[in-house]
């Protein structure tokens, strides 16, 4: 793993900088939001809606409903904190780059990482990284843990292939786990992976973070392609031959991650990191922020 500690050594000397970052993503989506109130059994008044046939009678507001030719709902402030577990992708993949200007893929699911904290944190919710055994926690001290937490695993004795699928942590049921990651390992690891959580009664998220080299594959010409966890190297006569064949994979696995999403009752979202951050956290944050929606996708192409 020696050959990882110089890129190890940058990383975590940027981490200071990645936290001002994920302040400026994170407040600038704030701007967009109003906060993540849901419907529940808090005191105070959040809305009306209108009656549905599973309603029952005594939820009706009678007042209201007296005022027009509809019957009405009236829904509180669901006032409890929820707590969040999250986990970044530290696997020598994510180290990809097809360009000098991009962002790492590491470093993207790093920043949306700690962004979401932060949106998390100022909305009331409690956060903890996953695979620590933390309690989750609310206020500053709850974005440094996540921030130490994806510091120790820039530590070159840390980095490992099976880094690429989330750690087994017991969360208790009802709670939610957002994971970002290339996801780029077979269909039935993620779905393996993925399982334990949601038959424990755990709501999750997941974000697929991709160079855009990845989803596009515009090289020309003959190539030879090193796989960056152990996989070997692989030389393609005229790539061009093949890119039709590679993208039509590509949309066949990210449709396979859909699925175990959908199955698992998680939704599942999809990143480009030649495009902005910000619209992909805000397509995340939304989506924890609502109600659980079976099988979604969030950000596509984000």
């Amino acid at each position: 793993m020696s050959r990882f500690q110089g890129q190890a050594d940058a990383l975590a000397g940027n981490l200071p900088s990645l936290l001002v970052a994920a302040d400026r993503v994170a407040a600038t989506v704030a701007q967009g939001v109003h906060g993540r109130r849901r419907a529940g059994q808090g005191e105070s008044f959040w809305q009306y809606r209108a009656h549905e046939a599973e309603d029952p009678t005594h939820h009706v507001d009678w007042r209201r409903s007296a005022r027009s030719d509809a019957l009405y709902v009236r829904e509180n402030e669901w006032e409890a904190a929820q707590s969040v577990w999250l986990w970044s992708d530290a696997s020598p993949s994510m180290q990809y780059k097809s360009e000098r200007d991009l962002p790492e893929k590491r470093e993207r699911a790093d920043l949306l990482t700690l962004a979401l904290g932060s949106l998390l944190v100022k909305g009331g919710e409690q956060i903890a990284p996953l695979g620590r055994q933390a309690r989750p926690t609310q206020g500053k001290a709850a974005i440094n843990l996540l921030a130490a937490a994806l510091s120790d695993r820039l530590d070159p004795a840390r980095m490992d292939v099976s880094d690429s699928l989330p750690p087994h942590e017991d969360i208790p049921k009802y709670g939610r786990l957002v994971l970002l990651s290339d996801f780029l390992e077979p269909l039935e690891d993620l779905n393996r992976a993925i399982g334990v959580f949601a038959g424990r009664g755990v709501h999750g998220h997941v974000l697929q973070i991709l160079d855009p080299a990845e989803q596009d594959l515009p090289f020309r010409g003959r190539t030879e392609f090193e796989g960056m966890e152990n996989e070997g190297a692989a030389l393609i006569g005229r790539v061009e031959g093949v890119r039709d064949t590679y993208c039509a994979m590509l949309k066949s696995h990210q449709a396979g991650l859909l699925d175990i999403a959908r199955c698992a009752g998680w939704s599942c979202g999809f990143h480009v990191t030649s495009n902005s951050p910000e619209s992909a956290l805000l397509s995340l944050y939304t989506s924890l922020a609502g109600p659980q929606d079976v099988g979604a996708a969030i950000g596509v192409g984000a």
